[in-house]
């Protein structure tokens, strides 16, 4: 038998150098482009921006209810 395994996808830690460095070599956020860079879900990458615009590193710039751009404030 084989044993069925759910495996579990994790955003990096927003409080690393390296994660910061990254993030502020762009001109926007989105998304998307962390999705692409990180190697995440979607789901997990808007979370992610939404954790990091909670403590101030991301300004919201425009949105919809299907996507953000987001901008770097640190």
């Amino acid at each position: 038998m084989e044993e069925k395994r759910i495996g579990q996808i994790f955003a990096p830690n927003p409080g690393d150098a390296k994660v910061l460095e990254e993030l502020k070599k762009m001109k926007v956020v989105t998304p998307y482009s962390i999705a692409s860079k990180f190697n995440l879900r979607i789901s997990v990458a808007k979370d992610f921006l939404e954790n990091l615009k909670r403590k101030g590193v991301l300004q919201l710039v425009a949105g919809s209810r299907y996507t953000r751009i987001y901008k770097v404030v640190v």
